[in-house]
C-alpha cells in the first residue's frame, strides 16, 4: 500500500511539472557531459569518428545525395530552370540529415576543424536549395514533374514522397549543428520550415497524416531549442 501512495506521489508530482514546463519532468544529461574512456566503446566510437562518418559523406557524394542540395540551390537562383535529381529516392535528403546530426554530435565530444569546415558548406548549400516559403524537398525542386511529390503534399499517406518525413530527420541534424556549434545557419533552415507546416497544417487548414512517423520527433527537438509550442501542437 505505500509503495502505491509513493507511486501515485510521483506521478502527480510529475504531471504537474510536466504542466508547468510543457516538457518531460526529469532533463536528460547533457551529451558534451558524458566522457567514455573504456576499452570497449571508446575504441569503436573512434571508428565512428574516423572512418564511418567520412564514408557515409563519401558514398553520399558518389551517390548524388549531396549534389542535389547544389541542383536544388541553382533552380532557386534561376540559373537553371529544371535539373536532374542526381540519387535514386525521394527520401535521399533524410539520408545526408542523418550523417550531419552524427557529425555534429561527435564533433560535441572531439572537435575536428575539417569536419567543422566540410559541414558549414554543405548547410550553405541545404540552404540554398530551400525554398523562399520554407519548403525543402530536392527532387521536387529539382524537377517537380519528376518528382514523388509533383503538387505539395499529395502524395504523403504510406510513406509516399516523404516531404514531412525528410524535415523530421533534418530538425534533429539541425538542433544537433546548434548544440555542437553554437552556430544558427542549419537552425534558421529548419525554423523558417517548421513554421511554413505550422502555417499549412492544423485546425482550419490543411489536414493529413504523414505516412512516416519522424516529423513528431524533430518539432519536439525544435521546441526544445526554441520553446515554440506551436512545434509539439503541431506534431
Amino acid at each position: 500500500m505505500r509503495n502505491l501512495f509513493y507511486l501515485l506521489t510521483a506521478f502527480l508530482i510529475s504531471g504537474t511539472l510536466i504542466a508547468q514546463t510543457g516538457d518531460y519532468p526529469y532533463t536528460p544529461v547533457g551529451f558534451s557531459d558524458v566522457q567514455i574512456e573504456d576499452n570497449f566503446w571508446l575504441p569503436r566510437l573512434d571508428t565512428n569518428r574516423i572512418i564511418t562518418i567520412p564514408f557515409a559523406f563519401q558514398k553520399s557524394e558518389e551517390t548524388g545525395r549531396l549534389k542535389n542540395f547544389k541542383v536544388a540551390g541553382e533552380v532557386n537562383a534561376g540559373e537553371i530552370e529544371t535539373g536532374n535529381f542526381c540519387s535514386k529516392y525521394g527520401y535521399d535528403d533524410s539520408d545526408v540529415y542523418k550523417i550531419i546530426e552524427g557529425g555534429a554530435y561527435s564533433l560535441t565530444t572531439h572537435p575536428d576543424f575539417m569536419l567543422e569546415s566540410f559541414l558549414d558548406n554543405l548547410i550553405a548549400d541545404i540552404a540554398g536549395a530551400q525554398e523562399p516559403d520554407g519548403y525543402l524537398y530536392t527532387m521536387r525542386t529539382i524537377n517537380p514533374e519528376k518528382s514523388w511529390a509533383k503538387e505539395r503534399w499529395i502524395n504523403t499517406r504510406h510513406n509516399g514522397s516523404h516531404e514531412i518525413y525528410n524535415v523530421g530527420h533534418m530538425y534533429e541534424a539541425a538542433v544537433a549543428w546548434y548544440d555542437a556549434t553554437g552556430k544558427r545557419s542549419f537552425l534558421d533552415v529548419a525554423i523558417k520550415n517548421a513554421d511554413m507546416l505550422c502555417n499549412t497544417f492544423g485546425p482550419d487548414k490543411r489536414y493529413i497524416a504523414s505516412g512516416h512517423q519522424e516529423i513528431e520527433i524533430g518539432l519536439a527537438k525544435l521546441y526544445r531549442v526554441t520553446g515554440e509550442k506551436k512545434y509539439p501542437d503541431l506534431g
